[in-house]
């Protein structure tokens, strides 16, 4: 487990300006509270106000319960990111460890509070809100009226985004999620996405090392089976 100054440094590396006074410094820090959560486990927010996270270590999923012990999951997390846990309305909310993690948990309002008169910080903050809302907007788009394939095609693409190492032109991929978190995310069955993956590989478009290892071997093909408009392809 990363110990609480280690993990504050690299939030502060981070997302805090470089030019903050020391005072402000440490008034986010006493807001900060450190969570180490397991492979699997969970942390709950019910009854809670919004919460903003920072992932120090691991990757994590944001899940929704709705009744009946329905879920969504709604998002990935990876090393770095910053995101909101919105408060209970209609749905509670959970997250959920992939891998080991170490997290920085942070109250949303009182954040943005200390953060108003913080340009650099609420930029960051607002860029990072940006790239989110172009992600669901993406998997909006993917869970109304796009396919099996096309949805498995931009679920890669995107992860190629955000944690794929590049070699080569092919991108790696080490996803820490399974093939059920992948499947509940798109709206899929386990059996189709494990189909369109091999379906995939036998065109050439991607290769598979071991359970979660995956090659983008050509990002040409998976644009042009993601059904993005040409221009973008």
């Amino acid at each position: 487990m990363t110990n609480f100054p280690e993990a504050f440094d690299r939030f502060a590396r981070k997302i805090l300006s470089a030019n903050l006074s020391d005072a402000a410094h440490l008034r986010f820090q006493s807001l900060a509270r450190l969570v180490a959560l397991d492979r699997d486990r969970a942390l709950e927010f019910e009854g809670t106000s919004s919460q903003l996270i920072f992932v120090g270590h691991g990757a994590t999923k944001l899940v929704a319960h709705a009744s009946e012990a329905r879920d969504q999951i709604v998002a990935f997390h990876f090393v770095g990111d910053v995101f909101t846990v919105p408060e209970q309305d209609n749905y509670s909310y959970s997250v959920c460890a992939l891998r080991d993690c170490d997290l920085l948990t942070f109250s949303a309002n009182e954040f943005l509070d200390l953060a108003a008169s913080e340009a650099p910080i609420l930029r960051h903050l607002l860029d990072n809100t940006t790239g989110s809302l172009r992600r669901c907007r993406e998997k909006t788009i993917a869970l109304g009226r796009k396919t099996a394939s096309e949805r498995v095609a931009v679920f890669l693409l995107a992860m190629g985004e955000r944690i794929g190492v590049g070699k080569g032109g092919s991108v790696l991929l080490e996803l820490p999620m399974s093939r059920r978190d992948i499947a509940e995310s798109l709206g899929l069955t386990i059996e189709t996405v494990s189909r369109q993956l091999s379906l995939l590989r036998e065109a050439g478009a991607i290769a598979t090392t071991g359970r979660s290892g995956i090659v983008l071997r050509d990002v040409g093909m998976l644009k042009a089976r993601a059904g993005y408009l040409r221009d973008a392809a």
